[in-house]
C-alpha cells in the first residue's frame, strides 16, 4: 500500500487519533473544519445514535461519529485498498461498534431497515451522478428526527430539497466544499 496520509479524529473517545488512509486518486477526507462544525451541529455527544456512512472512503466521518459514542456505524466503500485501511484502523482502535461493508454505497442505503438511522452521511465521490436517488433512499431509513450530512461540490436549493422531502438545517462552504445539515421536512 503506498501511503495517503492521514485524517485526524478531532472529538470523543479517539481525539487526536491519527488514521492512514489509502492513496487512490479522487479520495478526499472531509477536512477537519468542516467534521468540527458538522460536530458542533449534532452535539458532541451522539451515544445510542445508529449512522451509516455508505461512501466511506478514508472512514473520517464514520470514525468520528463511533468516537463520540454512536452505538453503530456502518461503513460502506467500493475500494477494496479503502476497505482494508479502514479496517486495520478499526482494529488499531478496538473500535467494536463499526461494521464494514464493500460495495455500492446506494445498495448498502437500501438494505437498511425503514425509520432505523439516526445520521446518514452522504459524501459520494465528486463525479457522483445520483444525489437524487441516495436522498431518497436515505430518508426511507432515516427516524424522523434524524439527519443526513450532505455533502457536495455544489450548494443545494431550499426549494430542491423541499421538493426531495427535506429541509435544510445548516450550511457551510469551506473552499470547494458545501456543507448541508438535512432533516426529513415531514
Amino acid at each position: 500500500m503506498k501511503p495517503g496520509g492521514e485524517v485526524r479524529i478531532i472529538g470523543g473517545q479517539w481525539k487526536r487519533s491519527k488514521l492512514p488512509v489509502a492513496s487512490l486518486p479522487g479520495l478526499r477526507p472531509t477536512p477537519d473544519r468542516v467534521r468540527e462544525t458538522l460536530f458542533n451541529w449534532l452535539g458532541q455527544d451522539l451515544s445510542g445514535w445508529h449512522c451509516v456512512d455508505p461512501f466511506a472512503g478514508t472512514g473520517a466521518l464514520g470514525f468520528e461519529a463511533a468516537s463520540r459514542g454512536a452505538t453503530s456505524v456502518l461503513m460502506g466503500e467500493s475500494s477494496s485498498l479503502c476497505i482494508e485501511v479502514m479496517q486495520k484502523n478499526a482494529d488499531r482502535l478496538k473500535a467494536s461498534g463499526l461494521r464494514l461493508q464493500r460495495g455500492d454505497g446506494l445498495s448498502l442505503l437500501r438494505q437498511q431497515a425503514p425509520r432505523s438511522l439516526d445520521l446518514v452521511f452522504l459524501d459520494p465521490p465528486y463525479d457522483f451522478a445520483h444525489y437524487d436517488s441516495a436522498l431518497q433512499s436515505a430518508l426511507a431509513c432515516l427516524k424522523s428526527s434524524g439527519f443526513v450530512y450532505l455533502e457536495s461540490a455544489k450548494a443545494w436549493t431550499e426549494d430542491r430539497l423541499l421538493a426531495a422531502g427535506w429541509r435544510l438545517h445548516r450550511h457551510l462552504k469551506a473552499g470547494a466544499v458545501h456543507a448541508h445539515l438535512l432533516q426529513p421536512a415531514a
